[in-house]
């Protein structure tokens, strides 16, 4: 197996290193980068491996940058010491998530699963399947929500819709209760079921189920009238019509 490591603390990469070889004496370490701009650099040679360890805070930024320049169609799994990143790491193709300091154990069930998937299905629909998996992986089933100095565990189930107010992100319940959300309005999409959700525009989204009525508004855009109250009109923005009818015509 080809590995590439991209990580830019010495002693963590030797870590890595012996933890990988600890594995499987037949690992091959093919490169072992501190950078994103020397990761983006090698990822355009175009060399063959099997799968990337890449930290995610690296000496010129976040190592999310290297996916925006190149495209890597091979398994990731990210180390770590912060758990604030988790989500965005489940956008690219990664299938673990490992938090420092790293063990052993951590190491081998990474790699079992890594195995396993590989054994499970063919190269050529692999990247795929990876994908699907850490979309469910990164699927919500609740939402912590701030009431005053009181913290309460909601059901996504329970959401009839997200908005934001300047920076603010508000979740509104079928019951027509509000609480103030920790997340950015952009990042609620990735968390959330597609057939169930959708985000109409840079204000709202909305659940399939909070939806009393659709209606044509002006310069052929739509106006939602939502199952709870809300202090805004609910109008889905223009170049999203097209998705929004497709998405409600599913449901």
């Amino acid at each position: 197996m080809k590995v590439v490591i991209i990580e830019d603390e010495i002693l963590a990469v030797e870590k890595l290193e012996r933890y990988l070889l600890k594995y499987d004496q037949e690992i091959e370490i093919l490169a072992k980068l501190d950078s994103i701009t020397n990761a983006v650099a090698w990822f355009q040679k175009g060399k063959e491996f099997d799968v990337v360890f890449i930290d995610i805070q690296l000496t010129d930024g976040l190592s999310f940058e290297i996916f925006n320049q190149v495209k890597i169609q091979k398994p990731v799994i990210f180390t770590t010491a912060f758990d604030e990143y988790a989500v965005d790491a489940f956008k690219v193709n990664s299938i673990d998530y490992i938090l420092k300091p790293i063990t052993f154990t951590d190491l081998m069930r990474a790699m079992n699963k890594l195995k396993s998937l590989k054994s499970i299905f063919n190269p050529t629909d692999f990247v795929e399947k990876v994908e699907k998996i850490a979309s469910r992986e990164k699927l919500k089933d609740r939402f912590l929500v701030k009431l005053g100095n009181h913290i309460h565990s909601i059901k996504t189930e329970e959401v009839a819709l997200f908005y934001a107010d300047g920076r603010t992100v508000y979740l509104v319940t079928h019951l027509q209760k509000k609480f103030i959300l920790d997340y950015k309005l952009e990042d609620l999409v990735s968390v959330l079921k597609g057939d169930e959700f959708f985000r109409i525009n840079r204000t709202f989204v909305v659940n399939i189920n909070a939806i009393k009525d659709v209606v044509v508004y002006s310069n052929n855009r739509l106006k939602i009238t939502p199952a709870v109250r809300v202090e805004k009109d609910m109008i889905v923005s223009r170049e999203k019509v097209s998705a929004f009818k497709k998405w409600f015509e599913g449901n």
